[in-house]
């Protein structure tokens, strides 16, 4: 096996492991990258396509406050209303808040849902890129998206990772993406983190070094050949195969090196604000280039690219943080849904935009927001979906739905469908053998299909 020197980190799940690549291992559970090829063959056969479907998610960490961005409730008192205005968005009647005027301004290209119920109230990912309850779940825990994604359809390229997680290491722990749950680590997201394009670089290992251990590989597999039955052997040279494929492409390191990126497109998505919070260093950072980044890993293969954005968990100064953090999160959405229709791929890249629940409606002393499971909002794109419309609506005080109330696994089963995906044929085996179904009884938004 080769290495990369570099640190060790420790994520969430207490597993040490390798910031980003080690030569030879993903540093997943121990797996060497042919035995993590071999698991992966396993998975059923799912959509293909050199257009392949892909989804692109935002997870807004901490809970956006919907009065503040999507909802304005105007005519409310001004405890409830908040100090932002609302302004026009190019819907006939709809508003947002002051500070997203480019999304307001292509709305034509966006459905938001204002009556998003179900909730379970904590400050985690879980719900967002599952669709499932912490409640009743299945042994090894439930796989987000992505893993999914990994298991049903695989890599659309060899050496591009299904599945990417573009998130920083955040304190609070849950707000990271909880990994594959019962589907195990062959599949979970792959994640760039820290000093992601120097790990990729093999230090000190030339192509010709390289090779000279391709051909010892070579060699030890003739002499297991004089042992072993050919047959029960070519499986194994084929992973080998995949394996030193991944190791010498450049493909996913070209997709994370954002200098080859037209700089008029660079320049749309505008600049990374690392310090827009007062406690940004504790990995809740506005990082305006992994919206780019993610729309490049979708384009070199990758089927679901997940980004954590600053933090809304603003139970003082909602306003303070609202006027640097909105408007970087609009520009990054805006300048993200633009690029893809301008490359074509608005009908392939489902973009989701949400978190795990809304803000109180009521301003509390300290000019914040508080915790608010009864109802939040996401924001959707691509895909194919019919955009330009506004799905639900709550009450005077934005307190509740009063029509159309949605859940997560809607959401996600909308999702599933954009990739081409039958929900009713299509399960997994759980640690168990048991079939379990994506989305479970939830359908597609009829709205948006």
């Amino acid at each position: 096996m080769l290495t990369i020197p570099g640190r060790s980190i420790r994520l969430c799940d207490r597993i040490p492991r390798r910031d980003f690549l080690s030569i030879g291992s993903l540093a997943i559970g121990g797996l060497t990258l042919p035995q993590l090829l071999q698991a992966e063959a396993g998975r059923a056969s799912g959509p293909t396509g050199s257009r392949h479907k892909s989804v692109i998610m935002i997870y807004l960490t901490g809970g956006p406050p919907h009065h503040d961005m999507v909802d304005p409730k105007p005519d409310a008192p001004p405890e409830i209303r908040g100090e932002f205005r609302p302004i026009a968005t190019s819907l006939p009647g709809v508003h947002f808040s002051e500070h997203m005027p480019r999304v307001a301004a292509m709305m034509d290209k966006f459905s938001v849902i204002r009556s998003l119920v179900g909730s379970e109230g904590r400050h985690s990912s879980y719900q967002c890129v599952t669709g499932r309850t912490f409640r009743g779940q299945p042994q090894g825990g439930w796989p987000e998206v992505g893993s999914v994604l990994s298991r049903i359809a695989g890599p659309v390229h060899p050496s591009v990772p299904p599945a990417i997680d573009l998130s920083m290491a955040m304190q609070h722990q849950p707000y990271n993406l909880p990994g594959p749950g019962f589907l195990g680590m062959a599949h979970a997201p792959f994640k760039p983190s820290g000093e992601a394009m120097d790990d990729m670089v093999l230090r000190g290992v030339s192509t010709d070094r390289l090779g000279d251990r391709e051909r010892l590989l070579n060699g030890l597999d003739q002499f297991r050949r004089r042992t072993e039955s050919r047959g029960a052997n070519a499986p194994t040279d084929s992973f080998t195969e995949q394996a030193l494929g991944i190791l010498t492409s450049s493909r996913l390191v070209e997709a994370l090196d954002l200098e080859r990126e037209d700089p008029k497109v660079r320049e749309r998505y505008g600049k990374d604000d690392p310090d827009c919070l007062p406690y940004s260093k504790a990995g809740y950072q506005a990082h305006m280039s992994k919206f780019l980044a993610a729309r490049r890993l979708i384009e070199a293969g990758a089927r679901c690219v997940t980004v954590a954005f600053a933090d809304f968990d603003w139970h003082g100064g909602n306003f303070t943080n609202g006027r640097k953090v909105i408007p970087l999160l609009d520009q990054g959405v805006a300048a993200l849904v633009a690029d893809l229709h301008d490359r074509g791929l608005d009908k392939d890249v489902s973009v989701v935009v949400w978190g795990e629940f809304g803000r109180t409606p009521k301003v509390n002393a300290n000019a914040g927001r508080d915790h608010w499971p009864q109802v939040t909002f996401a924001l959707l794109a691509g895909g194919g979906m019919r955009t330009g419309q506004v799905i639900g609506e709550t009450n005077r005080l934005g307190e509740e739905p009063v029509s159309r109330p949605l859940r997560f696994p809607d959401v996600i089963a909308t999702l599933y469908h954009n990739l081409g995906i039958d929900l009713t044929a299509t399960a997994i085996p759980d640690l168990n053998g048991r079939p379990q179904h994506l989305a479970e009884t939830h359908q597609p938004i009829r709205e948006l299909v």
